[in-house]
């Protein structure tokens, strides 16, 4: 672990670490190294200047894209389609080079796998399916470019204050944690949509068999019923079907309001969890010394993630100050010579 450190606060690691950290270092001076390809595509700090123009060029990128696909519906723009085709093949190919680069550098977004593996976790992950999906509607699925539309959730982690506690990380969590009730009442509301058919059928064929023509005609009134929609297209009027009707109401107002329940309690859950895990942190807080570390620059350190700091050696890494300047430490921040490292360990 990370204490008790010496007189001239150097960390100390294996040779295979201290091999590896030489590497990256040279690389940073050197060519650019795929370690440094990583840092500049992922999400870095503020000091990192060709990170951060990296972000801003993406958002552009991804701004412009949307903008040319939304406006060449406009016929009143039919003379600018050749210009719009260019700009959306142009960044079709920016988000193709993008999306190589980030399977390629996958190794050091997931440390825990190998190379295989860690591509593999990435292309099932969301960007990997985002960054996917908003590259094959241009070649395959033309259908389906409303997928671009995913791309603008990424440039929400450009604001991102901590990894572990962004709103999509909460939205995600709740919906994990709460799961099997949620599926439990999707499929109470399943099953509401198809009695509801039948019994329409039952009732409603021989007035009206053309709307009712079988067992199954009636689920997209009972979806429009259940949910409160009413697009009037399709109703029953028979005395029995309009009786059903009015008890199926009723029952969907209660069945759909179930999730919701269930959703926003998880909503509450969490907020109350994170509350006390605050005041209990900051109990544990006072009992534990922080205590800090400057990175010379010949550390095997510099260059190291965040995240693997604090697995190695379990850590909790408070805060990076860097040029007087605190940086947060997120998982993707790199270790720099001259940083000071403020710590707790657990």
């Amino acid at each position: 672990m990370l204490l008790p450190l010496p007189v001239k606060h150097r960390f100390i690691m294996a040779k295979k670490k201290n091999n590896n950290a030489k590497v990256n270092k040279k690389g940073k001076k050197g060519k650019l190294s795929k370690r440094r390809v990583f840092d500049i595509i992922q999400i870095g700090s503020r000091e990192d200047v060709p990170s951060r123009i990296f972000d801003v060029f993406i958002v552009v990128v991804i701004l412009l894209n949307i903008l040319a696909l939304i406006l060449e519906t406009f016929t009143e723009l039919e003379e600018y389609t050749t210009v719009f085709k260019v700009v959306e093949t142009v960044t079709i190919l920016i988000f193709c080079v993008e999306y190589i680069l980030r399977i390629w550098t996958a190794e050091y977004l997931y440390p825990k796998y190998n190379k295989k593996k860690a591509r593999l976790r990435f292309l099932v992950s969301y960007d990997g399916i985002v960054d996917l999906l908003t590259i094959l509607p241009f070649f395959f699925l033309s259908g389906f470019a409303v997928f671009r539309l995913l791309r603008v959730v990424r440039i929400f982690h450009l604001f991102r204050i901590n990894a572990h506690d962004d709103s999509f990380s909460v939205i995600t969590k709740v919906l994990m944690d709460k799961k099997n009730q949620i599926f439990s009442s999707l499929f109470i509301i399943v099953v509401l949509m198809l009695a509801s058919s039948l019994c329409m059928y039952s009732v409603e064929q021989n007035a009206q068999p053309e709307a009712f023509k079988n067992a199954l005609s009636g689920i997209w009134w009972a979806v429009a019923t259940i949910f409160t929609v009413g697009y009037g297209d399709i109703y029953p009027i028979t005395f029995v079907g309009r009786l059903l009707a009015i008890v199926i109401t009723f029952l969907g107002v209660g069945a759909v309001a179930i999730p919701t329940g269930i959703i926003s309690a998880g909503f509450v859950e969490q907020y109350t969890k994170a509350q006390n895990e605050s005041k209990k942190s900051g109990l544990e807080g006072r009992k534990r010394s922080t205590e800090n570390v400057i990175v010379e620059d010949d550390s095997p350190y510099v260059g190291m993630l965040i995240r693997e700091v604090e697995e190695e050696y379990n850590v909790a890494i408070a805060i990076v100050i860097r040029n007087d300047i605190l940086v947060l430490p997120e998982d993707n921040v790199t270790i720099e010579s001259g940083d000071t490292v403020v710590y707790q360990s657990l």
